[in-house]
């Protein structure tokens, strides 16, 4: 009886050593860091505006007590106001589209100390780190730096062109990395009247229409413009950089570029054979 309470205790003794060993080990081969979140009081009477580099992508409150929306017409700046006076403490997580996640602790204050914070786009250890999003969520910081690079590089061919009354109208690159298309257009004004964008679209047309069929268009919405520039100065030139996702051209079909003047009569539209997009320039920096 006393030979078998001995094994019973020494294997216990084995299984609790063996046990506490292997969670040892999986607690050292799994390294977490841990984001502090960042202070905020908000009143009901007035409005905390949270300025970030880059669009909003996700925003969660912890309780109903905290009003949040974004700014109207604004990805980027995200409006916070108390629902009532008071409320017991809360937070509020918001990911944007750069993939970082930002967490803050809410606390109610009659006078906040301050209404607007402004989150710089810098590499910094209070920064939280990044998130991952999937392929159907295309890094936003990725496609502004591809962008920006293909603006820099100049032209690489003599693509399609329009001009109307002093203002032109050229494809000067087709580029792809990943599963993005990236198409650089240069725009000059020749004239001394200011060119006024009201519209840019892209969209996938018919070759021929007939009479008795409706034409077919399928549009591309850009995932991305690496510019915010809506007026071309008279006597002056711009680069756009738009992202798109992968696409190709049916047979019969041409992509079409469509420019719209605000006010004004100077439309321009690029036609661009499906020749041009298979032999896009590759980006494997």
């Amino acid at each position: 009886m006393k030979k078998i309470s001995v094994l019973m205790i020494t294997g216990i003794l084995l299984l609790y050593i063996n046990v506490a060993a292997f969670a040892q080990t999986k607690s050292q081969s799994v390294k977490a860091s841990i984001i502090e979140p960042y202070k905020l009081t908000i009143t009901h009477t007035k409005t905390t505006n949270l300025i970030f580099a880059y669009p909003i992508k996700s925003v969660d409150k912890g309780s109903r007590d905290i009003l949040v929306q974004k700014a109207s017409g604004i990805e980027n700046i995200l409006q916070v106001k108390a629902a009532l006076e008071n409320f017991p403490e809360t937070n509020l997580t918001v990911v944007t589209s750069d993939g970082k996640l930002y967490s803050f602790i809410v606390n109610y204050a009659k006078t906040p100390a301050s209404l607007n914070f402004q989150f710089a786009n810098q590499i910094d250890k209070s920064q939280p780190t990044a998130a991952a999003f999937t392929q159907e969520n295309n890094n936003e910081a990725i496609l502004q730096n591809t962008a920006k690079w293909i603006a820099k590089k100049g032209k690489v061919i003599n693509g399609s062109k329009d001009k109307n009354y002093g203002m032109r109208l050229q494809l000067q690159g087709i580029y792809i990395k990943d599963d993005v298309i990236f198409c650089r257009l240069g725009l000059k004004n020749r004239s001394n009247i200011n060119y006024h964008i009201d519209q840019l679209r892209f969209f996938i047309r018919d070759q021929k229409k007939s009479k008795r069929t409706a034409i077919q268009e399928i549009e591309i919405n850009p995932l991305l413009v690496n510019t915010d520039t809506s007026v071309i100065d008279g006597r002056s030139k711009h680069v756009l950089v738009f992202a798109l996702p992968k696409f190709t051209i049916p047979d019969k079909k041409y992509l079409a570029i469509q420019m719209m003047e605000k006010s004004g009569g100077r439309h321009l539209e690029l036609k661009v054979r499906n020749r041009t997009i298979v032999n896009a320039i590759p980006i494997r920096y």
